[in-house]
């Protein structure tokens, strides 16, 4: 059975996409926030735009952000002391607890549910027609590889992690998968937004599953918030001013999406200088659901269809969610208490 690790690299900050932070507070605590620049890492970049964590943050902690290309690489960062606290996918945050044992993180909080499809050629209009293709998907174990071989096993179709089997499954960045399915060298990828809507509007694609429909509720987690486990035993104070923030960034992105939409984008462009085309942000932010929600239940069914495809040796997720102190911000907001397993 194949586990997916990653090598150590203490230096990985170096490799990011970008960094912004200051000095330490006069207490001395600096908080190192990590995430993407993606659109289902909304909440963070709506976050830092706004300057709301920063003011959650007060004079607690200094808050310093470091964005990366991939959730692996978050995971070596916070293994390594680099970093304290991540907007994560729900694989790699599997994979950091079982390679820790149970010890490295602690989800806190969710973030964005939805926003993963399975995007064919026009030709394509059934599951029996997948036999025989190649399909893509953004990397060897991430949540959406999980996804694709879960499906394809369900509907009688094999496939293996060297591209074998009835499909072909072939792990790639999702830059390449556009490109590839745009000059008809692959038939289609499980991908996640906005890259669903890039290959519907630039490559002429076409939506043969909508993951949603795959989940009790159509809800199923896509970013969560974590935290290093020892960050939250020594400064419980600043993770819940960070929480603080975390609730307020994701009622701004319900209440006025044109103006959270607006700041997303304007930091994906900062971070990458490649912004997004408004036809598609708008598309592909329809297909979001932002959530304090951890939908943990998700959770434990993609750590088990991981298992299933041989991708990740068996895995007890006790101890993995720690939302105390979200349901006591939840509770002074009056708002409903989440659940974690």
């Amino acid at each position: 059975m194949v586990r997916i690790r990653w090598l150590l690299v203490v230096a990985l900050t170096l490799g990011a996409c970008g960094e912004v932070g200051g000095e330490p507070s006069a207490g001395g605590v600096r908080l190192r926030l990590g995430y993407l620049p993606n659109i289902t890492h909304a909440t963070a970049l709506v976050g830092v735009a706004e300057g709301i964590f920063a003011r959650a943050l007060g004079t607690a902690a200094t808050l310093r952000t470091t964005t990366f290309n991939a959730g692996p690489e978050a995971v070596e960062a916070l293994f390594s002391g680099a970093l304290d606290a991540a907007y994560l996918g729900p694989n790699p945050a599997i994979n950091a607890h079982a390679q820790s044992d149970g010890e490295a993180i602690r989800i806190v909080a969710g973030a964005t549910s939805g926003g993963a499809f399975l995007v064919t050629t026009p030709a394509i209009t059934t599951v029996d027609q997948l036999r025989g293709t190649t399909l893509a998907t953004p990397q060897l174990g991430n949540t959406q590889d999980v996804a694709l071989r879960s499906y394809l096993k369900e509907n009688g179709l094999s496939s293996d992690t060297s591209g074998g089997g009835d499909v072909s499954v072939k792990p790639q960045a999702n830059a390449d998968t556009l490109a590839q399915f745009q000059a008809g060298r692959i038939d289609g990828a499980w991908v996640p937004e906005p890259w669903a809507t890039r290959l519907v509007q630039e490559g002429g694609g076409r939506i043969l599953v909508d993951e949603r429909d795959r989940w009790p509720g159509a809800r199923y987690v896509t970013t969560h918030l974590v935290v290093r486990a020892a960050f939250l035993d020594d400064h419980p104070d600043v993770v819940k001013r960070l929480l603080l923030g975390h609730v307020e960034a994701t009622a701004l992105v319900n209440a006025d999406p044109v103006r959270a939409r607006a700041d997303a984008n304007a930091q994906i462009d900062r971070l990458t200088q490649k912004p997004l085309a408004a036809s598609v942000i708008d598309a592909a932010w329809a297909n979001l659901t932002f959530t304090n929600d951890p939908v943990a239940s998700s959770l434990s069914k993609s750590a088990r269809d991981a298992e299933a495809a041989g991708l990740l040796d068996a895995v007890d997720l006790t101890g993995i969610y720690d939302l105390r102190l979200l349901n006591e911000v939840l509770a002074a907001s009056g708002d409903a208490a989440v659940q974690g397993l």
